[in-house]
């Protein structure tokens, strides 16, 4: 039977065309947070499968990739008859994990605050659709070790010049705080205990509305009582002129004062640059969907496409797991696949790459094929992509392959010079 030529189902593979444009956004990439002063690093793909199953890494739990234990382990694995044994890996479903361990693993040897930037295949066993799917890049920044709002506004400043390079505008950062989502949730008299799953059911707010949302906190039993003065804190903020400072007040008590004096100075401090390519916009519903995250949280809307290009937030309680003391640490990640697909969708070529094809007839002599080659190679030193290929028969049909490639000037070498 014939070997299948098709990627495993969920997988892809990448032409030409549009792996040019990945590795050009990947270069603007590096070099755009190389100047914020972040550096790059590396974490295998591979992590233990208790590191991946520690319960903070919320829905993306139930889609690891789990790698089976091998020989006698494997099993002796089957003779005991559970499941849970039987694999002792993972591939990684994102980049925090890793880097958690990564930081947790050479605290000693690194800066303080550590500023690392991370791209790198992750995979999720999910359910595969256009722009989904089960092994996907991942490109993420991180400051740990900075306590400090400090390290919220430079992960910003840092992602949306990056978006603003690669020529993305009227996009929004989304901001909120799970502090602020606690205290609403306290203040409504849901359980603490509970609070992930309120949080679940409004993050559905922009797809059920706020009478869905308060429909379906009921039925999953909470007090209707609960569920009318949660909603009712959503139709304050839609009439407050100051959706943080009406917070504040409405939650005196359940709320510290802190948690919005550290919003207010975030916004304050991204607008002090003044950049009109995009809007910081404070959003109370926003969720994010990992329970990992302590602090601000925030997110990449393009209210034009109707979705999201990525997100991040604080998560100071995740390098305990490892260490047994906690580390201020705070992550924005790129959602780089979707900015891809939406690049090519829009036609993006790599600005300023000069394509020459050098194409030679066949029985060129040597001394006249050596010219051309060291004439292609002074091209190359400049700046200049060049390609040198044998002529076909049908050189018509060459011509326009390599025209649709993006090569702008084609030239012909003849073995007979007059042609």
């Amino acid at each position: 039977m014939a070997l299948s030529k098709k990627p495993v189902t969920g997988m892809r593979d990448i032409l030409p065309a549009e792996m040019q444009v990945r590795d050009y956004v990947i270069g603007v990439i590096k070099e755009t947070y190389a100047k914020f002063g972040f550096t790059s690093m590396e974490t295998p793909c591979v992590e233990n499968i208790e590191n991946l199953t520690n319960k903070q890494g919320g829905e993306n739990e139930k889609l690891i990739f789990k790698i089976l234990k091998r020989g006698e382990k494997l099993t002796a694995a089957f003779q005991d008859g559970v499941e849970a044994g039987l694999a002792d890996g993972g591939l990684r479903y994102d980049l925090t994990v890793p880097l958690v361990r990564y930081y947790s693993n050479h605290a000693n040897e690194l800066p303080s605050p550590f500023k690392a930037l991370q791209i790198g295949n992750v995979w999720r066993a999910d359910r595969p659709q256009k722009g989904r799917y089960r092994q996907f890049m991942q490109c993420d920044i991180d400051i740990l070790g900075e306590p400090t709002n400090l390290a919220e506004i430079e992960l910003i400043l840092a992602t949306t010049t990056t978006l603003g390079k690669l020529g993305f505008k009227g996009f929004q950062i989304r901001i909120n705080d799970r502090r602020i989502l606690k205290a609403m949730a306290a203040y409504s008299g849901f359980p603490e205990e509970a609070y992930d799953q309120v949080f679940i059911i409004l993050d559905k707010m922009d797809k059920i509305g706020a009478d869905g949302v308060a429909e379906e906190l009921v039925e999953s039993g909470f007090s209707k009582e609960s569920a009318d003065r949660y909603m009712a804190l959503f139709a304050g903020l839609e009439q407050a002129q100051d959706g943080i400072a009406y917070l504040t007040e409405t939650l005196e008590g359940v709320m510290e004062p802190e948690v919005s004096a550290n919003l207010q100075e975030i916004i304050a401090g991204v607008g002090a640059v003044k950049c009109s390519d995009f809007e910081l916009v404070f959003d109370p519903t926003l969720v994010r969907g990992m329970s990992y995250y302590t602090g601000t949280i925030f997110e990449i809307a393009m209210p034009e496409l109707g979705i999201s290009c990525g997100g991040g937030g604080r998560y100071d309680k995740m390098v305990g797991r490892f260490t047994g003391n906690d580390v201020p640490a705070c992550g924005f990640s790129i959602g780089f696949e979707r900015i891809i697909l939406i690049l090519m969708e829009k036609g993006f070529t790599v600005p300023n790459l000069q394509k020459e094809a050098y194409l030679i007839e066949k029985g060129l002599p040597t001394d006249r094929l050596c010219e051309v080659i060291a004439q292609a190679q002074r091209e190359r030193e400049s700046g200049v992509q060049v390609l040198v290929a044998r002529m076909n028969k049908n050189k018509k049909f060459q011509k326009e392959q390599l025209a649709a490639q993006g090569y702008t000037e084609i030239q012909e070498f003849y073995t007979n010079p007059l042609q």
